[in-house]
């Protein structure tokens, strides 16, 4: 028999939990865990629209494992976060080359797939095979941290340790699918980050936290750290046929194996460009025109943007190569951008001008 935890959320969910969502339909292994690798660190309501047209083009994970990676790249363009997409297909591929392409029942196997963590593989487990598993979200651990009033933040080991604990406590051997739902959705419902809806919470009778009258105490913050702050310039280098020179990130580090825009040192002077455009890319430039620039916030630090238009006089002395090509601006935006430099080579405004 579930606990009365588990039990007062299954009734919750029943009447006002989420039964609609595009992965609840046609239920597959690929499909849950797809919505689980897009789900990591983003919001149900922006993951939708992406998961339908991610589904659309790769509908199954030998569609995923063959298709080039530009392709999943742009699919994914938006949603942040891009390691995600690379080892997407990386798991897509290990799955039809090792399991025949279909996803192992198996917690240690689902695992040892790129970008599959011990939750990840849980939520697998459950909502694709309703096999009995432990899962520890975003959402969960905040849950769980306000119900039991788990001190400090769940970044810290022994922190995690306790809440995992709590979450095996609590998970029933019946309706583990429906389970693991239904305490994501009071996370994101119901026991949300800023404005919990403590008295509609079905687990409020025994809530620690609100006994304490100290929700918003708990989970425990991260401890704040000052972001660097780094600036580079973007240069927009347009020849004479109206294309654009992109280059592919180096696969590791922020917006790995994205295209994006040639990079100049912030030391540069905008009458500097056109030399260092000569010397580093052996291109004839006119004199650089400074755009306004912006601010990109990633997860560990700041980067000021300054973009530059620079028109490439006579025949462009790059050739397209793996890491670098012409390409008209409308094709450009079919491929896998970062959204600031989708934004960039569209021309629409930035936010967060400087």
């Amino acid at each position: 028999m579930p606990d009365h935890f588990a039990q007062r959320l299954l009734d919750w969910y029943d009447q006002y939990g989420r039964h609609d969502l595009p992965w609840h339909h046609d239920r597959t292994p690929y499909r849950v865990w797809v919505s689980e690798i897009m789900l990591q660190q983003t919001q149900v309501g922006t993951v939708i629209p992406y998961y339908q047209a991610f589904m659309a083009r790769f509908p199954d994970v030998e569609a995923l494992a063959e298709a080039p990676v530009d392709d999943v790249l742009s699919h994914w363009s938006g949603l942040g976060y891009y390691a995600r997409a690379r080892n997407l297909q990386k798991a897509a591929q290990l799955v039809v080359e090792n399991h025949g392409g279909q996803f192992p029942a198996d917690q240690e196997q689902l695992e040892a797939l790129p970008g599959i963590g011990r939750s990840t593989a849980a939520a697998v487990l459950a909502q694709a095979f309703g096999l009995y598993a432990t899962i520890l979200d975003g959402n969960v651990k905040r849950v769980l941290a306000r119900y039991h009033a788990v001190p400090g933040w769940p970044g810290q080991t022994s922190v995690l340790n306790q809440l995992w604990a709590c979450a095996e406590q609590h998970t029933p051997e019946t309706r583990v699918r429906d389970y693991t739902q239904a305490i994501m959705d009071l996370g994101a419902m119901v026991c949300t980050r800023s404005r919990p809806d403590c008295a509609h919470c079905p687990l409020n009778e025994n809530c620690e936290a609100r006994a304490r009258d100290e929700v918003h105490l708990y989970p425990g913050s991260k401890p704040k750290k000052a972001k660097p702050e780094k600036t580079t310039w973007m240069v927009i280098l347009e020849d004479s046929e109206g294309r654009i020179l992109l280059e592919r990130r180096p696969p590791a580090g922020i917006w790995g194996g994205l295209w994006s825009l040639p990079e100049m040192d912030p030391a540069l002077t905008p009458e500097e460009l056109a030399e260092a455009c000569r010397e580093r890319l052996g291109l004839d430039c006119d004199d650089a025109r400074p755009e306004n620039g912006f601010r990109h916030t990633f997860s560990h630090y700041h980067l000021h943007i300054q973009p530059a238009i620079l028109n490439v006089r006579g025949a462009s002395a790059v050739a397209d190569a793996d890491n670098q090509r012409w390409t008209h601006r409308d094709e450009a935006l079919k491929l896998g951008l970062p959204a600031p430099i989708r934004l960039l080579i569209a021309g629409a405004e930035q936010p967060a001008l400087l």
